[in-house]
């Protein structure tokens, strides 16, 4: 299966924002928990998504700049 450069820029927008969304849920829902080994998973848990935004944004970035300065042989 391949991907366009402006399909890929696409893709990557649409998981770096799914991505943040669940990242801030994660952060917004710690004031619910009272205990310090939940709260600590739950910081995990939104920080790999986090991670995977910067990852996804990253990859969307690259994609975009390459189609971008992208040269016709």
């Amino acid at each position: 299966m391949k991907f366009s450069l402006q399909a890929t820029v696409v893709v990557a927008a649409i998981f770096a924002a799914v991505c943040l969304g669940v990242a801030i849920t994660g952060f917004s829902s710690l004031d619910g928990l009272a205990d310090p080994t939940e709260i600590a998973d739950a910081k995990g848990f939104a920080w790999f998504w986090s991670f995977l935004a910067t990852v996804a944004i990253g990859f969307g970035v690259a994609a975009w700049w390459l189609a971008r300065n992208h040269k016709e042989d």
